[in-house]
């Protein structure tokens, strides 16, 4: 993994502490890719593709979330958690970018989801790919506290152990007014244990099925950049 952890457009700002990677490339509204947990923005964006395809028509904003890829690994696990999506605010403050897109894959789209409750005037629209809602007070927000760390990935149990931290409520959800939408391969697990709780709450919110696609390939598939593409062209200011 750590092949993939640098680019030649990286740059690096203190989050509190904490270094973040990150690039920015192309020019028009801002659009922020995290992504899931064990990757990093170039595996998760670049390599697929993704940023080189949404440069024609935006400013790509592509991050490695704390714990990940060239940003600093803390070692205590309140490291991680919420302070995952205000690592997403202090960038768009340290590029003094008022409002941007967001596009969260897995774990980022627990990021996404906790951005959306928590500093919803930054996101001008949502795009939750491979995730849905992770329910406060659910089985999984506890499931997340309790197993082990991911050394093949190179993730740290402080982080995978923070995850639970991301969970946000009904209400919550149901508070959300940005735009949203969900982008999921066909044959995910993540579209019963996420989405189908999430479809309940917010039948409104779109979900695009990418056929045969799983979870650890699904932002490989032309269908997804479409998707993405499409939502993003659809909700420009």
């Amino acid at each position: 993994m750590q092949t993939f952890a640098k680019s030649p457009h990286s740059q690096t700002f203190d989050s509190k502490g904490v270094p973040i990677q990150f690039t920015v490339e192309g020019e028009g509204e801002p659009v922020v890719l995290i992504h899931g947990l064990g990757a990093n923005a170039l595996i998760n964006w670049r390599a697929p593709g993704i940023i080189e395809s949404l440069t024609n028509g935006y400013q790509v904003i592509a991050l490695d979330v704390r714990g990940h890829g060239g940003s600093g690994k803390p070692k205590q696990e309140d490291a991680y958690g919420v302070e995952m999506a205000e690592d997403v605010v202090r960038l768009l403050d340290h590029l003094k970018i008022r409002k941007a897109h967001v596009v969260g894959y897995s774990m980022g789209g627990m990021i996404t989801m906790k951005l959306l409750t928590r500093h919803p005037e930054r996101v001008r629209s949502a795009i939750l790919g491979g995730m849905g809602w992770l329910r406060q007070g659910s089985a999984l927000e506890e499931f997340w506290g309790h197993i082990p760390g991911r050394p093949r990935l190179k993730v740290s149990a402080a982080c995978v152990h923070s995850l639970g931290a991301l969970a946000v409520s009904e209400a919550e959800v149901k508070a959300i007014h940005v735009p949203a939408v969900i982008i999921v391969g066909e044959r995910d697990p993540v579209r019963e244990l996420y989405v189908a709780p999430l479809e309940r709450i917010r039948p409104d919110w779109p979900i695009k099925i990418v056929p045969d696609a799983v979870h650890l390939n699904c932002f490989f598939k032309p269908q997804f950049k479409e998707d993405l593409r499409t939502w993003l062209d659809q909700h420009k200011n």
